[in-house]
């Protein structure tokens, strides 16, 4: 009995890794196949660093680094949320256009189709990712920090992504629509303002400082802006780069907790 029982758990998780890949898969070959998303990103992305770059840069004071170095860990960071309102319209066009309802017909792990979905569009973040750093070094970003360091700051990047990923797909699976779900998505967009990304904290106003520093988002751009910037960028901001780290993960995993669950149980009543 033991044998076929572990046989059974065997298949059902063979089962599950396939079918996430496949849904992962067709979501891939989805973006690929639309070139002018990947294009219309890629500039759109480029046009915002430019403005903060060039247009803000003489008026902000980033205190001991230089404000590229500041700004530009800021923006790859709060790219996972631009690149969040797609996963959120998506899959609720999924939802308008039938498919979800087709998945839900077959005998595999309802799971798998969120789950999917989440590594697919953690992958196309990837690619966003990788663009934006690369014009921000065109624009002036150094690193200051060791290589290492600053792998292990894209790294999170993407773990960040695959966090807030959950988050759009849950507003997607609640929103109804595609249009909705992307005014639902823009809501979360404020919270790149009111943080560290763009401008020091200090400079805000005292309740908003308040609000600011005890948000995901400062977290998370204060662990890459430390990992790159070295002991400058510790110095300015008040605590070693493991300090932010381990408060990141911490957001990551209460993000993935709370919205992942919302999402499947959305899921599954259909």
């Amino acid at each position: 009995m033991s044998t076929v029982a572990a046989s059974t758990t065997n298949r059902r998780a063979a089962s599950l890794r396939t079918s996430t890949l496949v849904v992962a898969q067709r979501g891939m070959l989805k973006f690929l196949r639309t070139p002018q998303l990947i294009v219309l990103g890629t500039i759109q992305g480029a046009m915002f660093l430019l403005i903060f770059r060039y247009v803000f840069g003489g008026a902000i004071d980033a205190g001991g680094v230089s404000y590229v170095d500041f700004l530009v860990p800021g923006f790859v960071t709060t790219t996972i949320l631009f690149a969040g309102m797609g996963a959120a319209a998506g899959i609720a066009e999924d939802l308008e256009q039938g498919f979800v309802d087709r998945l839900r017909s077959l005998p595999i792990p309802r799971s798998a189709v969120l789950a999917g979905r989440a590594l697919s569009d953690t992958a196309t973040l990837t690619w966003s990712l990788t663009i934006t750093t690369a014009i921000g070094f065109a624009v002036g970003f150094r690193i200051h920090g060791s290589l290492s360091e600053a792998l292990a700051a894209f790294g999170l990047c993407i773990v960040f992504g695959f966090a807030f990923e959950w988050l759009f797909i849950a507003l997607g699976m609640f929103a109804g629509s595609a249009q909705a779900a992307q005014g639902l998505a823009l809501m979360v967009f404020p919270l790149t303002f009111v943080s560290s990304a763009y401008v020091p904290i200090e400079t805000m106003p005292g309740w908003m400082q308040t609000i600011a520093e005890n948000q995901p988002i400062t977290h998370m751009v204060d662990a890459v802006r430390a990992l790159t910037q070295g002991p400058a960028a510790e110095a300015v901001l008040g605590h070693p780069a493991s300090y932010y780290v381990t408060r990141s993960l911490l957001w990551t995993v209460a993000i993935v907790a709370v919205f992942a669950p919302l999402a499947v149980a959305r899921y599954r009543r259909g």
